[in-house]
């Protein structure tokens, strides 16, 4: 067992402080099935199979866009997700999510809610908004830095790999000259990414090379992966269908497409979303170095 009984206290109080949140702001709090009869398409991610039932989620994305187009307009989510290979000090093959969507809103509104529900915990935890990180500071008060990823290229990288964005030339100049700098001394929302790096969402209007798709950064670390959700269902299908081909070439898992999710994807109102790594949130909040230290848990453990 990696947690003492103070850091089960400190975690309790993390998800009921994060409930609070949400509940104050008129959020429903939903559960969507953990077992689904597609886990994903994206190429990052490998799902866990269930034997004769389908996959263990990787998010439960589809299943919350559903809700939306049934009428719901904001809800949230606390669960459990599940990915294949995701082992290090940051990973672990299951953890838990944040996962939250608004309705008529952009995702303007949900860079908003992460800067409002992080700086909130961080007060309620810690009674300050000040965290430390590798042992620098790092102030959670709002507001944040909001860069563009070509901006934080131009700062940081130089150009960008233009030939292809997806390419491994991008990851490693990304990795190497670019996410180490981003959040600090403020958390980072980056935002703006290549189109062809923002699978469910949409392309900004005016500028359909990038997609309205932000990565929370807090001192060097990726907390949260938020979206203007892409509503419409035959561009979603031509993104499905690219991303099995490419999983195909790669000799990637291939998994079904969700007929269910496109045919309600229509009913989908502009909204946003975003899911948050609660685990990753627990590490900057209680000062654990690895993921591991913040789990009941761990993998290994068990």
């Amino acid at each position: 067992m990696t947690l003492d009984s103070v850091g089960l206290a400190r975690r309790d109080l993390l998800l009921r402080q994060v409930r609070a949140f949400f509940h104050a702001r008129g959020f429903l709090e939903v559960e969507t099935p953990l077992v689904v009869p597609s886990p994903g398409l994206e190429l990052h991610l490998d799902a866990f199979e269930v034997a004769g039932a389908g996959w263990l989620i990787t998010s439960p994305e589809y299943q919350m866009k559903r809700l939306l187009a049934a009428g719901a307009r904001r809800i949230f989510q606390i669960c459990k997700c599940f990915r294949r290979g995701e082992v290090g000090r940051h990973h672990n093959p299951e953890f838990t999510m944040i996962e939250w969507y608004r309705g008529d809103a952009g995702y303007e509104a949900i860079m908003d809610d992460c800067e409002a529900l992080v700086s909130t915990l961080s007060r309620a935890l810690l009674g300050t908004t000040t965290v430390r990180v590798g042992g620098h500071g790092v102030e959670l008060q709002p507001p944040w830095e909001r860069l563009t990823v070509q901006q934080a290229f131009a700062r940081w990288g130089g150009e960008a790999p233009a030939s292809d964005v997806g390419s491994d030339a991008f990851f490693q100049a990304f990795l190497d000259a670019v996410e180490p700098h981003l959040g600090h001394p403020k958390p980072t929302l980056l935002h703006e990414w290549p189109a062809s790096l923002a699978a469910l969402a949409r392309r900004r209007p005016g500028a359909p090379e990038v997609a309205e798709r932000f990565e929370l950064f807090i001192g060097g670390l990726e907390l949260a992966n938020g979206f203007g959700e892409l509503t419409d269902p035959v561009e979603q299908r031509a993104r499905f269908e690219a991303d099995l081909a490419a999983r195909r070439r790669l000799g990637k898992p291939l998994y079904p497409i969700d007929e269910r999710f496109l045919a309600e994807l229509g009913n989908v109102p502009p909204s946003g979303g975003v899911a948050l790594g609660l685990d990753r949130l627990a590490m900057l909040l209680l000062g654990a170095p690895e993921i591991r230290d913040v789990l009941t848990f761990a993998a290994d453990e068990l």
